[in-house]
């Protein structure tokens, strides 16, 4: 079957590089879902779940935006941050998502920033509910 190699990094480390069957992103303009020899494409990123598929085996991310280069053989993704499903912290989310709460609508904070914290925070909750979804069915196989 043919592949793609990917590589998604970030200013601070190399979030996962190899090879997959497929590759589902959050782009700017709604989801994108990437196979080998698609059609060359920059595109920007939206805060989300990007999936990497390699036959049965899938890497589940959160972003929260950056930049996608597609190649019919390759996949790079710059990511402002990314974090593998089973790396999210969920009492630390579910912390940053109360904070963000409480100050959505309060007007010493700056509202752009407010929901963009509470929509980082949602995602990462998101992708660790799914993450401990698809382990549960897994064991009950």
């Amino acid at each position: 079957m043919p592949s793609l190699q990917v590589e998604i990094v970030t200013a601070e480390r190399i979030v996962f590089t190899g090879e997959a069957t497929a590759v589902v992103v959050p782009g700017s303009e709604g989801q994108l879902g990437i196979l080998p020899f698609h059609a060359p494409l920059m595109t920007s990123l939206a805060p989300g779940e990007l999936i990497v598929r390699n036959e049965n085996q899938e890497t589940v991310m959160a972003v929260s935006g950056g930049f996608i280069e597609v190649r019919p053989d390759r996949v790079i993704i710059l990511a402002d941050q990314a974090e593998r499903a089973e790396e999210i912290d969920i009492e630390r989310a579910l912390a940053a998502r109360k904070r963000a709460e409480e100050r959505v609508g309060k007007e010493e904070f700056d509202a752009a920033r407010t929901e963009a914290a509470l929509r980082r925070a949602l995602i990462r909750l998101q992708v660790a509910e799914r993450l401990k979804e698809r382990r549960a069915r897994a064991g009950s196989r």
